[in-house]
């Protein structure tokens, strides 16, 4: 079933890798994760991830094309993806691609916000059995951010976080010095005050949309990725509590984090 993306303005309604090869990515989180894969609606560049049939995440082979780091990307409902992105120019982001629109159906853009944070916005059909935080999709989002207050202000009128009342999407809260974003009271994103800089010689610490996995055996998990061409991200801001962040082979990051696990 679908809804359109106005019913879930400012939620996070898909997930995308930009990948360089897909076969290649579909074989390393197929491994990692247990994912299988069906041709996406987009065309044979696409392909969407599936767990027991149910839509996890989409890959496309579009780095090359786009000129784009490979890397994890969120997308975020709107009513009208012409009028997000001419709010994100006015509040200092960036535009990269887009808006386009697509055979298929459905117009998107891919956005930066004022510290180089990479998200996408999406004006369409949604999945109703899609949504961060259920059992076999992303686990959470965190955002890695210079000030999360200043990065709040700007998400939140960009994509109207906390306009909609009686609905339940989407609640922002302040909590542990962090901001955290809530769909019908789950939490779907936590919005991150650190140590970033935009030209950080490690990639890792620039400000950025981080994607969390759930795994049952975080060990044998991170064993697979290091067996199948991943590599692990060291460092104090990284892992610890029942997570572990990787990079897969063509340099995308991504965090597993133990079942049990919560945001």
């Amino acid at each position: 079933m679908t809804l359109v993306a106005a019913d879930v303005i400012g939620a996070p309604c898909w997930l995308s890798l930009a990948a360089r090869d897909r076969e290649a990515a579909e074989g390393f989180y197929g491994a990692v994760l247990g994912w299988t894969f069906r041709q996406g609606r987009f065309g044979r560049a696409f392909s969407v991830a599936e767990v027991d049939g149910v839509p996890v995440a989409g890959i496309g082979a579009v780095a090359g094309e786009f000129a784009v780091p490979v890397a994890w990307t969120p997308y975020f409902a709107v009513g009208d993806a012409d009028e997000a992105v001419a709010r994100v120019r006015e509040r200092g982001g960036t535009v990269g691609v887009g808006p386009v629109s697509f055979p298929a159906g459905g117009r998107a853009a891919l956005v930066a916000d004022r510290e180089g944070a990479v998200f996408g916005v999406w004006d369409g059909d949604v999945l109703t059995e899609w949504s961060v935080g259920l059992t076999r999709s992303p686990a959470w989002l965190e955002l890695h951010t210079g000030n999360a207050f200043d990065a709040a202000l700007f998400y939140g009128e960009v994509l109207r976080w906390g306009e909609r009342e009686g609905d339940g999407c989407c609640d922002v809260a302040y909590e542990e010095d962090q901001v955290v974003l809530r769909r019908s009271g789950q939490p779907v994103a936590r919005l991150n005050s650190g140590p970033v800089e935009e030209a950080a010689p490690k990639p890792q610490l620039r400000p950025r949309w981080l994607v969390h996995f759930r795994v049952r055996d975080l060990d044998r998990a991170v064993a697979l990725a290091l067996e199948h061409g991943g590599s692990t991200v060291t460092g104090p801001e990284w892992g610890g509590g029942g997570q572990v962040t990787l990079r897969d082979p063509d340099g995308g990051l991504f965090t597993l984090d133990h079942f049990d696990a919560t945001p």
